[in-house]
């Protein structure tokens, strides 16, 4: 397993809060798990095992289930850090953070379920194939780029579409390890990175507060909100839905994006 590489600052800052969070319990998701739950009221068994063993869009899953599973996910995931976060309960899952402030952890946590979430039901490849406890390179940049996307950072947008025509042109059923860890996108991760680690994490490190943060500021102390959580999910939605991975050449249909209603 390949160790994770720190990226350097102000990057470096932000790649330390996202690798904690990924330690949190919860935090990861099983892509197989996933797809299974999601698809379960939509599809057949056949269309479900061959949407896991390949991805949704070659199973031919259309765009309408795809949008609503992904709606429904956002929705789920929208309620949860709106209320008590589960991972804040767990003896001893905030001891592993260290440094990192825990309410900032825990809503990177949140992002880090909803960005998973996503990518699987729009036929993006599985983000931790390895169980071990520290991500790997590859996955690191790539939920850089995500977070990025998330955060408005349109840099990372064009990240994630170069990402996504490589697994497409490949049929592909991983992460482009060279090209995310030393190749053509990693100078992006770099850079997104950089905006992060400047943007959501520096001034916290500078004071140790969590209301100093740009973006989040006041739900990070005051309580995870649908304010923040839920454009920065839809925003990585509709990147995620406009690219080819998830439109083979049988699809014709087009899928809105569609506002979700936060279950209570």
């Amino acid at each position: 397993m390949t160790e994770t590489r720190e990226i350097e600052n102000p990057g470096s800052n932000f790649t330390q809060v996202l690798d904690a969070a990924a330690k949190l319990p919860g935090v990861r998701i099983s892509r197989t798990a996933y797809l299974r739950t999601a698809l379960k009221r939509y599809c057949t068994e056949e269309q479900i095992e061959r949407a896991i063993a390949d991805s949704p869009a070659v199973a031919g899953i259309s765009l309408k289930v795809i949008t609503e599973a992904a709606n429904t996910s956002i929705a789920y995931e929208t309620s949860k850090v709106t209320g008590i976060s589960t991972l804040a309960g767990i003896p001893g899952g905030l001891a592993m953070i260290g440094t990192v402030p825990a309410d900032l952890a825990q809503y990177m946590g949140h992002l880090l379920r909803i960005a998973q979430k996503l990518a699987y039901i729009y036929s993006w490849p599985d983000l931790f194939a390895d169980d071990g406890e520290e991500i790997d390179e590859a996955t690191e940049s790539m939920l850089i780029l995500f977070v990025g996307v998330m955060f408005g950072v349109q840099i990372a947008q064009g990240g994630v579409a170069k990402v996504a025509s490589m697994i497409a042109a490949n049929v592909a059923k991983k992460l482009p390890q060279q090209a995310l860890t030393h190749g053509v996108i990693y100078p992006i991760v770099k850079k997104v990175a950089g905006y992060l680690g400047v943007s959501m994490t520096k001034k916290l490190f500078a004071n140790g507060v969590a209301k100093a943060i740009p973006v989040v500021g006041a739900v990070l102390s005051g309580g995870l909100t649908l304010g923040t959580f839920l454009p920065m999910s839809k925003r990585l939605q509709k990147h995620l839905a406009s690219l080819e991975l998830t439109k083979p050449g049988h699809r014709t249909e087009e899928a809105e994006i569609l506002d979700v209603e936060v279950i209570s």
